[in-house]
């Protein structure tokens, strides 16, 4: 996820993300209420709930802000209807872009994120345009000091996971959708709970950007997740260390 990664640190490097942390907390919210109103309110028996719990307590979600979200979810208390919905389309450069949202009104959503593609340079396409470049897996990571290379792939591979690599900073292991929630849940009993778990659309191949690409790819990325229902944004861009350096600047 060469793209997404190299978005959110850019972001850091600007100091921007502490701006969004209470739109990221709304989107948590709204996936803890959909995940609840889909399935079950008890994270043992939803897995979704769970990975939505997961990604709050990530975002340092309070706990009483994660209680409340599941009451309104379980219909303890009245909650708007949102429904999941998946956008692609192409950005500057050719990138390819699939965008999960979480809308209560469809009529609303599809033109605001039409219009961030068109204000930066893309173009919105048809459901199914772009996510054949992608793989629809599960991703879960550790920190590194967690366990030796050799301990996170074995027991990953024992847990049923299909990859296990490590960069910088974290071990990542990649499973099939159908068995993310018992690869995480193996992963649990062995490590603890991880740093992330979700699914996630892994690109299959990136794309290199120039500058001026580059410049109006991170400004359509950061439109689009800064509208309420966009919930994620994949991508499958990838710009060069030197390029990178430029743009935190």
């Amino acid at each position: 996820m060469a793209g997404h990664s190299q978005f959110k640190n850019i972001m850091r490097r600007k100091g921007a993300q502490d701006a969004k942390k209470g739109k990221i907390l709304t989107k948590v919210g709204r996936e803890i209420i959909s995940a609840c109103k889909t399935g079950s309110s008890d994270p043992s028996s939803n897995p979704r709930l769970r990975a939505a719990i997961q990604w709050a307590r990530e975002e340092n979600m309070p706990r009483d802000r994660i209680e409340a979200a599941i009451k309104r979810g379980s219909g303890n208390v009245d909650s708007d209807n949102f429904e999941a919905a998946r956008y692609e389309g192409y950005g500057p450069g050719g990138v390819a872009i699939i965008i999960n949202a979480l809308t209560d009104n469809k009529n609303r959503t599809v033109p605001e994120v039409r219009a961030a593609f068109a204000k930066f340079g893309g173009a919105m396409g048809e459901t199914g345009s772009v996510s054949f470049m992608f793989d629809h897996i599960g991703r879960i990571t550790y920190p590194l000091g967690i366990a030796t290379s050799d301990g996170m792939l074995e027991t990953a591979i024992d847990v049923g996971a299909d990859n296990c690599e490590a960069d910088e900073n974290s071990h990542i292991i990649t499973c099939a959708l159908e068995q993310f929630a018992h690869v995480r849940d193996g992963l649990e009993k062995r490590f603890g709970a991880p740093e992330s778990a979700k699914m996630v659309w892994q690109p299959k191949n990136t794309v290199p950007l120039s500058e001026e690409q580059a410049t109006g790819m991170l400004k359509l990325v950061e439109a689009l997740e800064d509208n309420d229902d966009v919930q994620e944004v994949f991508s499958n861009f990838e710009i060069s260390e030197s390029v990178l350096q430029k743009l935190s600047a």
